[in-house]
Protein backbone atom coordinates (compact mmCIF):
# COMPACT_ATOMS: atom_id res chain seq x y z
CA UNK A 1 0.00 0.00 0.00
CA UNK A 2 1.07 3.54 -0.81
CA UNK A 3 2.45 5.40 2.15
CA UNK A 4 1.39 9.04 0.51
CA UNK A 5 -0.80 11.29 2.30
CA UNK A 6 -3.45 13.19 0.13
CA UNK A 7 -3.31 17.24 2.34
CA UNK A 8 -5.13 19.74 1.05
CA UNK A 9 -3.85 23.41 1.52
CA UNK A 10 -4.99 26.70 1.19
CA UNK A 11 -2.52 29.99 1.27
CA UNK A 12 -4.38 32.90 1.64
CA UNK A 13 -3.65 34.18 -1.88
CA UNK A 14 -7.08 36.28 -2.37
CA UNK A 15 -6.40 38.01 0.84
CA UNK A 16 -3.74 40.50 -0.13
CA UNK A 17 -1.67 41.11 -3.54
CA UNK A 18 0.68 38.93 -4.34
CA UNK A 19 3.83 40.56 -5.36
CA UNK A 20 6.18 39.86 -8.23
CA UNK A 21 9.23 40.07 -6.18
CA UNK A 22 7.97 38.19 -3.34
CA UNK A 23 11.35 37.78 -1.97
CA UNK A 24 12.91 41.58 -2.04
CA UNK A 25 16.41 40.13 -1.03
CA UNK A 26 16.63 37.56 -3.56
CA UNK A 27 14.69 38.86 -6.91
CA UNK A 28 15.94 35.99 -9.56
CA UNK A 29 15.10 33.44 -7.24
CA UNK A 30 11.37 35.46 -6.58
CA UNK A 31 11.18 35.10 -10.67
CA UNK A 32 12.56 31.65 -10.96
CA UNK A 33 9.67 30.50 -8.25
CA UNK A 34 7.46 32.53 -10.48
CA UNK A 35 8.41 30.88 -13.51
CA UNK A 36 8.09 27.24 -11.53
CA UNK A 37 4.36 27.88 -10.88
CA UNK A 38 3.23 28.48 -14.31
CA UNK A 39 5.26 25.56 -15.23
CA UNK A 40 4.05 23.43 -12.62
CA UNK A 41 0.21 24.07 -13.86
CA UNK A 42 1.09 22.65 -17.40
CA UNK A 43 3.07 19.46 -16.13
CA UNK A 44 0.90 18.65 -13.57
CA UNK A 45 -2.48 18.44 -15.71
CA UNK A 46 -0.14 16.64 -18.43
CA UNK A 47 0.74 13.76 -15.11
CA UNK A 48 -2.75 13.59 -14.43
CA UNK A 49 -3.94 13.00 -18.20
CA UNK A 50 -1.15 10.36 -18.97
CA UNK A 51 -1.35 8.66 -15.71
CA UNK A 52 -5.21 8.17 -15.59
CA UNK A 53 -4.24 7.10 -19.19
CA UNK A 54 -2.26 4.26 -18.42
CA UNK A 55 -4.10 3.33 -15.12
CA UNK A 56 -5.80 0.27 -17.12
CA UNK A 57 -2.60 -1.46 -18.21
CA UNK A 58 -1.51 -1.11 -14.47
CA UNK A 59 -1.99 -4.99 -13.37
CA UNK A 60 -0.59 -4.52 -9.87
CA UNK A 61 -3.16 -2.93 -7.35
CA UNK A 62 0.02 -1.39 -4.93
CA UNK A 63 0.92 0.36 -8.29
CA UNK A 64 -2.36 1.85 -9.38
CA UNK A 65 -2.42 2.54 -5.67
CA UNK A 66 0.24 4.56 -5.44
CA UNK A 67 -0.37 5.88 -9.26
CA UNK A 68 -3.98 7.10 -7.85
CA UNK A 69 -1.96 8.94 -4.69
CA UNK A 70 0.82 10.38 -6.89
CA UNK A 71 -1.48 12.09 -9.05
CA UNK A 72 -3.77 13.41 -6.45
CA UNK A 73 -0.87 14.76 -4.43
CA UNK A 74 0.26 16.60 -7.68
CA UNK A 75 -3.63 17.73 -8.49
CA UNK A 76 -3.72 19.55 -5.00
CA UNK A 77 -0.25 21.15 -6.16
CA UNK A 78 -1.91 22.25 -9.11
CA UNK A 79 -4.82 24.18 -7.30
CA UNK A 80 -2.73 25.89 -4.87
CA UNK A 81 -0.13 26.93 -7.68
CA UNK A 82 -3.41 28.17 -9.41
CA UNK A 83 -4.28 30.56 -6.90
CA UNK A 84 -0.60 31.34 -6.94
CA UNK A 85 -0.67 31.89 -10.50
CA UNK A 86 -4.57 33.76 -10.27
CA UNK A 87 -2.79 36.10 -7.54
CA UNK A 88 -0.10 37.03 -10.30
CA UNK A 89 -2.44 37.32 -13.35
CA UNK A 90 -4.63 39.96 -11.04
CA UNK A 91 -1.60 42.28 -10.19
CA UNK A 92 -0.41 42.15 -13.52
CA UNK A 93 -2.94 40.88 -16.40
CA UNK A 94 -0.50 40.33 -19.61
CA UNK A 95 0.61 37.41 -17.35
CA UNK A 96 -2.24 35.62 -18.22
CA UNK A 97 -0.69 35.21 -22.27
CA UNK A 98 2.33 33.75 -20.69
CA UNK A 99 0.54 31.05 -18.55
CA UNK A 100 -1.30 30.07 -21.79
CA UNK A 101 1.68 29.90 -23.72
CA UNK A 102 2.77 27.51 -21.32
CA UNK A 103 -0.17 25.88 -20.71
CA UNK A 104 -0.48 25.37 -24.68
CA UNK A 105 3.21 23.30 -25.00
CA UNK A 106 2.18 20.96 -22.72
CA UNK A 107 -1.22 20.26 -23.83
CA UNK A 108 0.36 20.25 -27.24
CA UNK A 109 2.87 17.04 -25.59
CA UNK A 110 0.58 15.77 -24.19
CA UNK A 111 -2.07 15.40 -27.53
CA UNK A 112 0.96 14.81 -29.53
CA UNK A 113 3.08 12.32 -27.95
CA UNK A 114 2.76 8.88 -27.17
CA UNK A 115 2.30 7.88 -23.86
CA UNK A 116 5.71 5.99 -23.61
CA UNK A 117 7.63 9.30 -24.20
CA UNK A 118 5.01 11.29 -21.79
CA UNK A 119 6.08 8.82 -19.10
CA UNK A 120 9.89 9.04 -19.47
CA UNK A 121 9.13 12.41 -19.47
CA UNK A 122 7.66 12.55 -16.21
CA UNK A 123 9.94 10.36 -14.87
CA UNK A 124 13.16 11.96 -15.90
CA UNK A 125 11.80 15.39 -14.73
CA UNK A 126 10.83 13.79 -11.22
CA UNK A 127 13.63 12.28 -10.84
CA UNK A 128 15.79 15.40 -10.76
CA UNK A 129 13.44 16.82 -8.03
CA UNK A 130 14.64 15.11 -4.59
CA UNK A 131 18.53 16.38 -5.31
CA UNK A 132 17.24 19.88 -6.66
CA UNK A 133 14.42 20.65 -4.10
CA UNK A 134 16.80 19.35 -0.94
CA UNK A 135 19.20 22.10 -1.95
CA UNK A 136 16.62 24.37 -2.04
CA UNK A 137 14.87 23.36 1.62
CA UNK A 138 18.68 22.98 3.01
CA UNK A 139 19.09 26.62 2.20
CA UNK A 140 15.45 27.64 3.07
CA UNK A 141 16.45 30.13 5.83
CA UNK A 142 17.99 32.63 2.93
CA UNK A 143 15.84 31.92 0.07
CA UNK A 144 12.28 31.34 2.12
CA UNK A 145 12.51 32.98 4.95
CA UNK A 146 13.03 36.77 4.00
CA UNK A 147 9.64 36.65 1.62
CA UNK A 148 6.06 36.71 1.59
CA UNK A 149 4.69 33.86 3.84
CA UNK A 150 2.13 32.56 1.58
CA UNK A 151 4.66 31.97 -1.31
CA UNK A 152 7.48 30.55 0.69
CA UNK A 153 5.21 27.95 2.51
CA UNK A 154 3.50 26.94 -0.91
CA UNK A 155 7.04 26.06 -2.54
CA UNK A 156 7.85 24.61 0.90
CA UNK A 157 4.92 22.07 1.23
CA UNK A 158 5.15 21.25 -2.28
CA UNK A 159 8.99 20.43 -2.26
CA UNK A 160 8.31 18.50 0.56
CA UNK A 161 5.73 16.30 -0.98
CA UNK A 162 7.89 15.71 -4.11
CA UNK A 163 10.32 14.34 -2.04
CA UNK A 164 7.80 12.16 -0.57
CA UNK A 165 6.57 10.37 -3.77
CA UNK A 166 10.12 10.42 -4.78
CA UNK A 167 9.73 6.85 -6.51
CA UNK A 168 6.20 7.49 -8.03
CA UNK A 169 6.80 8.49 -11.12
CA UNK A 170 9.63 5.72 -11.61
CA UNK A 171 7.50 3.05 -10.14
CA UNK A 172 4.57 4.04 -12.85
CA UNK A 173 6.74 4.00 -15.70
CA UNK A 174 8.74 0.88 -14.61
CA UNK A 175 5.76 -1.02 -14.70
CA UNK A 176 4.30 0.38 -17.98
CA UNK A 177 7.00 0.80 -19.94
CA UNK A 178 9.84 -1.10 -18.24
CA UNK A 179 12.79 0.35 -20.22
CA UNK A 180 15.31 2.20 -18.34
CA UNK A 181 17.46 3.12 -21.40
CA UNK A 182 14.58 4.16 -23.15
CA UNK A 183 14.36 6.77 -20.23
CA UNK A 184 18.08 7.76 -20.39
CA UNK A 185 17.89 8.11 -24.07
CA UNK A 186 15.36 10.52 -24.00
CA UNK A 187 16.95 12.75 -21.12
CA UNK A 188 18.58 15.71 -23.15
CA UNK A 189 15.25 16.00 -25.15
CA UNK A 190 13.23 16.07 -21.95
CA UNK A 191 15.43 18.47 -20.71
CA UNK A 192 15.95 20.53 -24.12
CA UNK A 193 12.12 21.10 -23.77
CA UNK A 194 11.79 22.26 -20.74
CA UNK A 195 14.62 24.10 -20.70
CA UNK A 196 13.51 25.88 -23.54
CA UNK A 197 9.82 26.98 -22.00
CA UNK A 198 11.50 28.15 -19.09
CA UNK A 199 13.69 30.66 -21.47
CA UNK A 200 10.41 31.96 -22.81
CA UNK A 201 8.75 32.29 -19.88
CA UNK A 202 11.61 34.17 -18.74
CA UNK A 203 11.65 36.27 -21.65
CA UNK A 204 7.74 36.48 -21.51
CA UNK A 205 8.35 38.05 -17.69
CA UNK A 206 11.02 41.13 -19.35
CA UNK A 207 8.01 41.69 -21.79
CA UNK A 208 5.12 41.66 -19.15
CA UNK A 209 6.31 43.07 -16.19
CA UNK A 210 8.48 46.09 -15.62
CA UNK A 211 11.75 46.16 -14.28
CA UNK A 212 10.61 48.43 -11.44
CA UNK A 213 8.50 45.43 -10.39
CA UNK A 214 10.55 42.45 -11.63
CA UNK A 215 14.09 44.17 -9.97
CA UNK A 216 16.42 42.24 -12.49
CA UNK A 217 16.58 40.52 -16.05
CA UNK A 218 14.14 37.75 -15.51
CA UNK A 219 16.40 35.53 -17.94
CA UNK A 220 19.48 35.88 -15.51
CA UNK A 221 18.58 32.77 -13.43
CA UNK A 222 20.34 30.66 -16.35
CA UNK A 223 23.50 32.67 -16.18
CA UNK A 224 23.87 32.96 -19.47
CA UNK A 225 25.38 36.57 -19.25
CA UNK A 226 27.24 35.92 -16.23
CA UNK A 227 30.29 35.89 -17.86
CA UNK A 228 29.97 39.24 -19.50
CA UNK A 229 29.19 40.95 -16.63
CA UNK A 230 32.33 39.38 -15.07
CA UNK A 231 34.72 40.46 -17.67
CA UNK A 232 33.12 44.18 -18.10
CA UNK A 233 33.23 44.65 -14.41
CA UNK A 234 37.21 43.65 -14.42
CA UNK A 235 37.49 45.38 -17.78
CA UNK A 236 34.99 48.58 -18.35
CA UNK A 237 36.29 48.82 -21.69
CA UNK A 238 35.13 45.75 -22.94
CA UNK A 239 31.75 47.03 -22.83
CA UNK A 240 32.52 49.28 -25.94
CA UNK A 241 32.27 46.16 -28.11
CA UNK A 242 28.52 44.50 -29.31
CA UNK A 243 29.95 41.23 -28.23
CA UNK A 244 30.23 42.09 -24.61
CA UNK A 245 27.05 44.07 -24.63
CA UNK A 246 24.79 43.01 -21.43
CA UNK A 247 21.53 42.79 -20.98
CA UNK A 248 19.00 45.26 -21.68
CA UNK A 249 16.27 44.44 -19.43
CA UNK A 250 17.98 45.15 -16.41
CA UNK A 251 20.97 43.73 -13.71
CA UNK A 252 22.30 40.09 -13.87
CA UNK A 253 21.97 38.64 -10.17
CA UNK A 254 23.29 35.33 -10.53
CA UNK A 255 20.70 32.86 -8.86
CA UNK A 256 21.68 30.92 -5.52
CA UNK A 257 24.37 33.08 -5.14
CA UNK A 258 24.45 32.37 -1.20
CA UNK A 259 24.67 28.57 -1.64
CA UNK A 260 28.29 27.38 -2.17
CA UNK A 261 29.13 26.09 -5.59
CA UNK A 262 30.38 22.98 -4.10
CA UNK A 263 26.60 22.39 -2.72
CA UNK A 264 25.26 23.10 -5.99
CA UNK A 265 28.00 20.84 -8.07
CA UNK A 266 26.73 17.96 -5.93
CA UNK A 267 23.43 18.53 -6.59
CA UNK A 268 24.01 18.93 -10.77
CA UNK A 269 25.70 15.25 -9.89
CA UNK A 270 22.56 14.69 -7.91
CA UNK A 271 20.37 15.38 -11.41
CA UNK A 272 22.84 13.49 -13.46
CA UNK A 273 22.97 10.50 -11.80
CA UNK A 274 19.11 10.78 -11.27
CA UNK A 275 19.23 9.49 -15.04
CA UNK A 276 20.78 6.29 -15.32
CA UNK A 277 19.43 2.85 -15.28
CA UNK A 278 19.51 1.62 -11.85
CA UNK A 279 18.69 4.72 -9.90
CA UNK A 280 16.87 4.18 -7.05
CA UNK A 281 15.27 7.38 -5.84
CA UNK A 282 14.02 5.80 -2.76
CA UNK A 283 17.77 5.96 -1.10
CA UNK A 284 18.17 8.99 -1.62
CA UNK A 285 19.54 11.23 1.01
CA UNK A 286 16.86 13.52 2.39
CA UNK A 287 16.72 16.53 4.26
CA UNK A 288 16.10 17.21 7.32
CA UNK A 289 13.78 19.98 6.64
CA UNK A 290 11.35 17.45 5.25
CA UNK A 291 11.42 15.31 8.26
CA UNK A 292 11.01 18.44 10.54
CA UNK A 293 7.92 19.87 8.27
CA UNK A 294 6.26 16.34 8.01
CA UNK A 295 6.59 16.12 11.96
CA UNK A 296 5.02 19.40 11.93
CA UNK A 297 2.19 19.10 10.24
CA UNK A 298 1.13 15.81 11.96
CA UNK A 299 1.38 18.00 15.27
CA UNK A 300 -1.34 20.24 13.57
CA UNK A 301 0.73 23.22 13.18
CA UNK A 302 0.01 25.55 10.21
CA UNK A 303 2.18 24.85 7.54
CA UNK A 304 0.30 27.18 5.55
CA UNK A 305 2.32 29.81 7.45
CA UNK A 306 5.66 28.19 8.29
CA UNK A 307 7.57 31.27 8.97
CA UNK A 308 4.90 33.23 11.15
CA UNK A 309 2.27 31.01 12.62
CA UNK A 310 3.90 30.25 15.14
CA UNK A 311 4.77 34.45 16.33
CA UNK A 312 0.79 34.91 15.49
CA UNK A 313 -0.18 31.49 17.65
CA UNK A 314 2.09 33.03 20.84
CA UNK A 315 0.59 36.27 20.13
CA UNK A 316 -2.79 35.36 20.59
CA UNK A 317 -2.10 32.94 23.27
Amino acid sequence: MTDLEIRKMRFGFADSPVPFIWNPSDPAFSCATNMLSFLFLAIEKMISATVHEVLPLITDPEVAEEALAFVRQEGQHSMAHRQHAKGLIKAYPALQQTLDEVMAVYDDLTANRPVKYRLAYIADLEATFTPTFSMMLNNADTLFAPGDDRVASLFLWHFVEEIEHRSSALIIYDAVVGDPWYRMRIAPEVFDHGGAIMVKTARSFNKHISLEERKVDATSIFGSELWKVALTKRFPSLRRYRRFATSENGPIQRIYSQIPLREQAAVAYGVMRSQLPGHNPAKQKLPRFATEWLARYDAGYDVTRWYTAASTQTTQG
